[in-house]
């Protein structure tokens, strides 16, 4: 799907004509979700809404991890898309939800791809990451740090990001790492885990003998 598709998106989401002109995200998600996640960036940006719609949006994503019923009723395609739609809209009359979520959500019940709204939700999440100046950060070790580490490892990544960003550190443990760390900063990947030299070594001598 083009650009005009995400553009008759944002014309779906906004409540006026005026409103209809494409206001690009930080960062380009692929995909369908990435096309619904920017439409909805859009109409949100010019309400001014984006961190109300960031917040409604996580709640959602936490209601449907915790309600099985909410889940098989987003995910169940031979319930009518009529009778979905007509269960945001109760929901949003009913509750204090902004219209900018509520029509995401009737948009796609409309469409029957409510089955991606989980999708839709995590790439509009990257772009309000990317809208706040924040660089993800994963390193991976072969044992856990203690305080004093991650401390010392998130000052040595902001070098590696523009004044203006801000790193948000996860850390995950694999003991095959042998010793040493594999980071990934945004799209960068460095791998400075012994195990993968040995095993490139290994690769060498085997390829010899």
């Amino acid at each position: 799907m083009s650009l005009m598709k995400t553009n008759m998106l944002v014309r779906s989401l906004s409540t006026s004509s005026a409103a209809a002109q494409l206001v690009k995200p930080p960062v380009q998600v692929f995909g369908l979700e990435g096309r619904y996640a920017s439409a909805l960036y859009s109409a949100a940006s010019k309400k001014k809404t984006l961190d109300t719609v960031e917040k409604e949006l996580k709640q959602f994503q936490e209601a449907i991890k915790a309600d099985a019923k909410l889940k098989e009723f987003l995910m169940n395609p031979t319930i009518k898309r009529s009778l979905k739609v007509e269960a945001f809209k109760h929901l949003s009359s009913k509750t204090s939800m902004s219209p900018t979520t509520g029509n995401l959500m009737g948009l796609m019940a409309e469409n029957g791809r409510l089955k991606n709204l989980e999708g839709v939700i995590n790439a509009f999440k990257i772009m309000m990451s990317a809208h706040r100046g924040e660089v993800n950060c994963e390193v991976i070790t072969a044992k856990p740090l203690d305080q004093t580490q991650k401390q010392n490892l998130e000052s040595a990544l902001k070098k590696f990001v523009k004044s203006n960003e801000s790193i948000q550190l996860t850390t995950k443990v694999d003991p095959s790492l042998i010793g040493g760390m594999v980071v990934s900063i945004a799209d960068k990947y460095v791998d400075m885990s012994i195990a993968s030299k040995v095993k490139k070594y290994t690769e060498v001598i085997s390829a010899a003998v």
